[in-house]
């Protein structure tokens, strides 16, 4: 399977941990709840909404059109999915527009670019691969567990009735072996194709590469392909070339011996869809239903996780420093070079998860530099990089900083970024004074484990924007204040101390990443979480609850793409709010991303742009009345208040 993080968490599976592994997991779990408990309510803050709480939820590599291809919203509403596009049918074949979806190989074997040309169309995809899903529950890989016990012992975040998918769905086939659970996983058109009912939706299934580079190559940005329309001129047809051509990375070493479109595990993952008119997503369709959707909200970075929650975290990239606030130059083999090794197509010397994942986009000497910037000078509107002068920025996943007990997170791991001065939402939190906590969970395992040498130790490090920052971790106090298990959640909903603003991070059996996790386990973590807080009527009356992804994890979408610097944005994901305030089943269009939560939270709480640079400075999208998805003054996001109902 592929790691969300770069820690040096041995490979182990939960069903064959030592006892002395289990008596960890049991000696942590049972801290009482009242450790979190605070002996006083949380002080009202006037806020600009009725909206009093915030909470923000986010699961694993998801698009838009990859969960809901074929959503039908109430009468009187609209939306931008393969459905209503005519590239599919209700029932998930081949719609009249097909064509639409239709994907390219190319050639890439000089310098590195974003639109390679060379494109030659896939008459048939390259076939849907295993990847590193879990063949049994004695796999070597997490999850599925072979006893309810050790499961729900190991993962107490999901609503009871879910906990049962913990045992199943494991493929029993081999890692990286064509997935014949698809009777035509061999012979796929050149388009999208629908995962179930073959691969069930409870089915663990491959992980496409979702990573910097290869992003932007995917989404294959142009700007002569540009129309009224489509301004950007990303074209999204090099999906499965990049999965087949480079995959995850080369981390620096020579491409393996007869290298071929199988060799990377991946095949055309990035291609399959579920049909929630079939029956998948059921929860997270029936939260549509009844609450506010966006089908126009995007992943902020091109790329991978931690990219993603830092850019939520921060607005901003943040950069190699010395860990005192100077920008330094990062070893050279963690720096990125996606240009082609010699006598390859597209194969990068220097990328991957032990390998290049800085990037001085300021230096136009860089490789891969050049393309992007060149490409954001090109558009009809140009796009400033937002690059500063010798910083060299982290676009893929690296280890935080710190550690959960503060210590330096490069004691266990060379692949750590140091510790940032980059201000970020907690910093202006704490300065005005209004509540905040990060709920991750797994988190204090995780201070006990910082090595993840215990496999029940699923909490997400390069998750926690705070965990990468000086401000929050050097402190005893701060941390101890702000960053709390999933537990302390439930505690601080039951009080009702829940802070202003809360950030809910599932771990890493039940957070929806492909190959590691599942869907429906995202689901249920979701609706135990809406179920607490329902049956608190005087908190639920004032909460809102953002549902969202960190990013597409690589599957194709087929929405717009609006450039607004160097580091993004990426495709559309799902964005689902849940308030009393935003009930209807309506679908909201406005361009958003990460940031625009952020923009949220300062237009609620009277709150300033963390800093002059930060893309919370950009201003609302203004559109056509013929077309709401593209912002006429771009670069521009919203601040979602346009997915609430607030009385006058």
């Amino acid at each position: 399977m592929k790691r969300k993080r770069t820690g040096t968490r041995a490979a182990g599976r939960p069903a064959q941990c030592t006892a002395v592994m289990l008596a960890t997991l049991l000696a942590v779990t049972g801290i009482p709840a009242t450790a979190y408990a605070q002996e006083q309510p949380q002080a009202q803050v006037s806020t600009h909404t009725p909206i009093k709480h915030a909470i923000v939820i986010i699961g694993e590599n998801r698009t838009f059109d990859h969960v809901f291809a074929t959503y039908k919203p109430k009468a009187g509403q609209t939306v931008s999915n393969l459905l209503s596009k005519g590239i599919i049918d209700e029932d998930g074949s081949p719609g009249p527009n097909y064509f639409l979806s239709a994907q390219y190989s190319a050639i890439n074997k000089s310098a590195y670019s974003i639109s390679p040309g060379g494109k030659s169309f896939y008459y048939v995809l390259p076939p849907l691969m295993t990847d590193g899903a879990p063949k049994s529950a004695s796999d070597t890989s997490p999850a599925p567990f072979e006893t309810l016990y050790v499961a729900t012992l190991a993962e107490p975040g999901l609503y009871p009735t879910y906990n049962q998918f913990l045992l199943t769905g494991a493929t029993g086939l081999p890692a990286h072996s064509i997935d014949t659970r698809l009777p035509d996983a061999k012979s796929l058109r050149e388009g999208v194709f629908q995962i179930t009912p073959f691969i069930k939706y409870d089915d663990y299934a491959s992980s496409p590469v979702h990573r910097f580079f290869q992003m932007w190559q995917q989404v294959d940005c142009n700007a002569d392909f540009a129309t009224a329309e489509n301004p950007s001129g990303c074209l999204n047809d090099l999906f499965p070339w990049v999965e087949t051509s480079v995959g995850a990375g080369s981390n620096g070493k020579p491409q393996p011996p007869g290298f071929s479109e199988t060799s990377t595990g991946e095949g055309s993952t990035a291609m399959g869809f579920y049909n929630v008119l079939k029956g998948d997503a059921p929860y997270l369709k029936s939260l549509a239903d009844q609450y506010t959707l966006s089908d126009n909200f995007h992943q902020s970075v091109m790329g991978g996780t931690g990219a993603n929650h830092i850019m939520f975290g921060y607005g901003d990239a943040i950069w190699y420093s010395d860990g005192k606030g100077n920008p330094r130059r990062p070893p050279v083999n963690q720096i990125e070079d996606p240009d082609p090794q010699q006598g390859t197509n597209n194969y990068y010397r220097q990328d991957g998860y032990s390998g290049g994942s800085y990037v001085n986009c300021s230096d136009l000497r860089q490789p891969g530099v050049t393309a992007v910037r060149d490409y954001l000078k090109s558009l009809e509107r140009p796009v400033p990089s937002n690059c500063q002068s010798g910083r060299y920025y982290l676009v893929n996943n690296y280890n935080p900083g710190y550690n959960g007990d503060g210590t330096l997170g490069i004691l266990y791991s060379p692949f750590t970024i140091p510790p940032t001065s980059v201000r970020h939402i907690g910093d202006e939190l704490l300065e005005k004074n209004i509540s905040f906590k990060y709920y991750g969970e797994g988190w204090d395992l995780f201070v006990t484990d910082p090595a993840f040498a215990n496999p029940y130790n699923q909490y997400c490090n390069i998750c926690n924007p705070f965990q990468y920052s000086t401000s929050i971790m050097s402190s005893p106090t701060l941390r101890q204040e702000h960053i709390n298990d999933l537990r302390a959640f439930y505690q601080d909903v039951a009080t009702d101390n829940l802070p202003a603003v809360s950030i809910v991070k599932p771990s890493g059996f039940v957070d929806g990443h492909p190959a590691s996790s599942k869907l429906d386990l995202f689901e249920g973590f979701v609706k135990k979480i809406l179920t607490a807080l329902e049956e608190n009527p005087k908190l639920w009356a004032d909460t809102a609850v953002f549902i969202t992804f960190d990013e597409g994890g690589g599957y194709y979408d087929s929405g717009y793409i609006q450039p607004l610097d160097f580091f993004g944005d990426g495709t559309r994901i799902p964005l689902i709010v849940v308030s009393p305030f935003s009930k209807g089943g309506r679908v909201v269009h406005q361009y958003y991303d990460h940031v625009s939560i952020l923009k949220f939270i300062e237009k609620n709480w009277g709150l300033t742009p963390l800093t002059d640079r930060s893309r919370d400075n950009l201003p609302n999208p203004k559109t056509a009345a013929d077309n709401p998805y593209v912002p006429l003054n771009s670069p521009a996001i919203g601040d979602l208040m346009e997915m609430f109902k607030f009385p006058r």
